[in-house]
């Protein structure tokens, strides 16, 4: 089993646990890591780009010039894709790019992240972040002492508005809880920072 010590918010050792093989110390599978990516920017994307079509384009009903005898070529109307202001071919239209992933590729992928991390040792382990005040300087404080590197995710048992409002200051820290974890977030932070009442929660739902 992977060991990681767990650390107070001054950066000192107060205890190590041993984290379970099953979710923190498989081989990661880099195939599904990247279809797990690629499904949350696609569930992501708002699908709301538009353009007009040449039905669509006002004007261009009639005929520009006669069929023959012109010299130019023939046109059936001034709001063809051809010309300036005229409609676009195959126009973009609002649409819906999500699609799902079955649970076991889901679990399996969040797995991978958890081991990934595991591996490069980017895990930090928190003994316990409470906040009676909102202070961003707080939570800057304690990411220097734990040595987190340049982009942090912290994850939280359960929401804590103090230590959200706090954090969100800070353009490369990211907070969330561990119902709303997600493999892209993992892979995407250079310090994945666990409070150590929220890895039991982890263990308990991936296991």
């Amino acid at each position: 089993m992977p060991k990681v010590e767990v650390l107070d918010v001054k950066g000192q050792k107060v205890d190590e646990i041993e984290l379970l093989d099953t979710i923190f110390g498989i081989e990661p599978n880099k195939a599904l890591l990247h279809e797990m990516v690629v499904n949350f920017l696609a569930n992501r994307r708002q699908g709301t780009q538009s353009a007009l079509t040449r039905a669509e384009v006002s004007g261009g009903g009639r005929k520009p010039w006669r069929q023959k005898g012109t010299g130019h070529a023939r046109q059936g109307s001034i709001r063809a894709p051809q010309w300036r202001h005229g409609g676009i071919v195959f126009a973009p239209k609002p649409r819906d790019y999500s699609y799902t992933v079955n649970k076991k590729e889901r679990r399996l992928a969040m797995k991978s992240a958890f081991s990934s991390k595991a591996i490069e040792n980017n895990i930090i382990v928190i003994d316990g972040l409470k906040m009676d005040e909102y202070k961003t300087k707080e939570i800057v404080n304690m990411l220097s002492a734990i040595n987190s590197k340049k982009k942090a995710l912290i994850v939280l048992p359960e929401v804590d508005k103090k230590i959200i409002n706090s954090a969100r200051n800070i353009p490369s820290v990211k907070t969330t809880q561990v119902n709303n974890l997600n493999v892209y977030d993992i892979l995407n932070c250079d310090s994945l920072i666990i409070i150590k009442e929220a890895v039991a929660k982890i263990e308990e739902v991936y296991a």
